[in-house]
């Protein structure tokens, strides 16, 4: 492909690739981020090609390898296109009945079906499966329907349309305008007003300005930046070479994890087909304008998802946070006036250029426009990447798009935004997912994880295991973070090995006023809340642990005992002995149709036998 010297050859090229296509031939997609790929993806996409080969169907059928497809607890997926036919878990011993009976014969293969776990009923198309039919998937939509290794499939969906009509249509200042009118905030957790930063950045003197995409996604359970830079990297970049034109900077640099190499290896690759495109680098599109990008890779460090340790990264220094202000947009990047956003907050913006900012404005609620996507993990049925309305209630996406709690298990609370989020309790369902009401509740919208837990989890070993990883990932610069972090954690620790004490409560809700106020940046601001929204909403809890040296969830090892029930152990599971050839520490005794025992000197407390023994003949006291 040449290089294209104005809007019209990009039109062209548009033109060109929808008149190669034909939109009512097969594509069978096959969903090859990083989550599927772990299943066995790659060996079903390849499958396909060598079945498609073999039955000489090469020039009427098409297959795609595609990006998340969202739907992570099910992949491998695969859909059929133009009648989007979903099939889940599938494997390349599949891949010969798909081929020859969806694909040939146009009949559904049942047993690859998604099948609602209410009703039953298997359901055929993609869009009506629960987990999809209440999303709203704009930024994330074209992941399952472009190969991200290929720019025409982008150009084909109206890709680089956006950056079109900013650089001949539009002053710098009307994009800033729009984008201050879509309402558009923040993604990466603070929600600040994006156009308003963009603002601010372009009224600085100077000619020379950076801009940033911050791609560090370190929280646990989070994924939905490295699938979009998989999946889309093309949006990422369109969105960047917006904002560059925006404020007047020229470079700009993409900050990712050296633990995502597939997102890596897409996004540079996509550097590189823009560049010779001409979509990207000088005179891009025959403007006169010129913004090149450069990846940065991660080192691994949490604390460099703060935006002033990630500057100090790619500038090469030790990744530490700074005193604010000044703020970035007025002195950042080499002392530079930079902006920085997140991966979604720049995959949103040639969107609300090409369908304008009232289109964007109504979505979502008065102070949250838009859509934000979350990573739905931990205890529910239904995990993947999910894109809603913001507003929506915590009930819709846990219940009808997460699809409920495994096991009939009571649903007891959720983690929002990160190690550094709240923990909301089941009494707080109804709440809107917006900024506000977030933050009112003691937690935040953060970089959009979501941890599920039910009835079996403690809560005082929750706010242990989030404090635990803070503390592993401060960078211990201030004193309050590092040594602040490290009391809170010591109390905890004694409360669920059973040796707290009255008053410990009240000193964590101390220490927690005194690490949020002292600490220099996010990380340490915000890592109390999980101990301050446990305390709240789950008080009970921890006075179980401190007076009655009690865990109620039957999880904190020096507060819980494993028995045997003897009689059910004999009149149900007659000496099975399952429990006894699964224990890890043989810790467990007992013959067939005999009474099993447990040794409580050499049991571990790791629970396994309590899992698989089927009778229920195993007690945690």
């Amino acid at each position: 492909m040449k290089k294209l010297r104005d809007p019209s050859e990009l039109e062209r090229l548009r033109e060109s690739i929808l008149n190669r296509r034909d939109p009512s031939k097969p594509c069978i997609t096959v969903c090859c981020g990083t989550g599927c790929s772990a299943s066995g993806a790659q060996e079903v996409f390849s499958a396909f090609q060598e079945e498609i080969k073999r039955k000489e169907l090469n020039y009427k059928v098409d297959t795609k390898a595609t990006g998340c497809h969202g739907f992570c607890e099910r992949g491998p997926v695969t859909v059929i296109f133009p009648e989007r036919v979903f099939y889940q878990r599938v494997n390349p011993k599949d891949v010969q009945d798909i081929v020859s009976n969806t694909i040939i014969n146009g009949r559904v293969l049942d047993p690859l079906l998604y099948a609602d776990p209410l009703t039953g009923e298997k359901i055929v198309h993609e869009p009506e499966v629960p987990f999809y039919k209440k999303q709203q998937r704009i930024i994330f939509g074209n992941n399952g329907m472009i190969d991200p290794n290929n720019i025409e499939d982008y150009i084909a969906l109206g890709g680089y349309s956006s950056l079109s009509k900013v650089l001949f249509e539009m002053s710098s200042e009307e994009v800033i305008e729009e984008i201050k009118q879509s309402g558009l905030r923040g993604r990466g957790g603070a929600g600040f007003p994006t156009g308003k930063k963009w603002e601010i950045c372009r009224s600085m003197p100077g000619d020379i300005k950076y801009i940033v995409c911050n791609g560090d996604e370190g929280d646990p359970g989070a994924f939905q930046d490295r699938s979009l830079l998989e999946g889309n990297p093309h949006s990422v970049l369109e969105g960047m070479i917006i904002g560059a034109y925006a404020i007047g900077a020229h470079e700009g640099y993409l900050y990712v994890r050296t633990e995502y190499p597939l997102a890596v290896n897409n996004i540079q690759l996509a550097i590189a087909q823009a560049e010779k495109l001409g979509l990207l680098g000088k005179n891009i599109l025959g403007s006169g304008f010129n913004f090149t990008i450069e990846v940065k890779r991660g080192a691994g460090a949490f604390v460099c998802g703060e935006e002033s340790a990630l500057l100090a990264a790619i500038e090469g220094k030790v990744g530490r946070p700074r005193p604010r202000p000044p703020y970035p947009a007025e002195k950042g990047l080499w002392d530079k006036p930079t902006i920085i956003n997140n991966v979604k907050t720049w995959a949103s913006v040639p969107y609300i250029i090409a369908r304008g900012a009232d289109w964007y404005a109504q979505i979502g609620t008065k102070t949250s426009k838009g859509t934000m996507i979350f990573s739905l993990v931990g205890k529910i049925n239904n995990t993947g990447l999910v894109e809603v309305p913001m507003g929506m209630p915590l009930r819709e996406m846990i219940t009808d798009i997460g699809g409920g709690i495994p096991g009939n298990k009571r649903f007891k609370a959720v983690q929002t935004g990160g190690p550094s989020g709240g923990c909301i309790p089941a009494d707080l369902l109804d709440l809107p997912i917006d900024y506000e009401e977030l933050t009112k509740a003691g937690s935040m919208m953060g970089s959009g994880g979501m941890v599920v837990m039910d009835e079996t989890t403690c809560m005082v070993n929750v706010a242990k295991y989030f404090l635990s990883f803070t503390k592993d990932e401060s960078c211990g610069q201030c004193t309050p973070c590092r040594e602040g972090i490290t009391r809170m954690l010591d109390i905890l620790t004694d409360i669920t090995e059973g040796r707290g004490q009255q008053g410990d409560i009240e000193l964590l809700e101390e220490l927690c006023s005194f690490v949020i106020d002292g600490s220099l940046c996010a990380l340490g601001g915000t890592a109390p809340n999980p101990v301050l929204t446990t305390i709240r909403y789950f008080k009970d809890e921890y006075e179980a642990h401190i007076l009655e040296k009690r865990c109620p969830a039957h999880v904190c090892p020096a507060l819980i005992q494993y028995t045997v029930e003897k009689e059910i152990c004999v009149s149900l599971g007659h000496g099975c002995g399952l429990c006894r050839r699964s224990c890890p520490q043989q810790a467990i005794t007992g013959d067939k149709n005999k009474p099993h025992y447990i040794d409580q000197s050499k049991c571990s407390k790791c629970g396994i036998c309590f899992e698989l023994c089927k009778f229920d003949a195993i007690k945690v006291d």
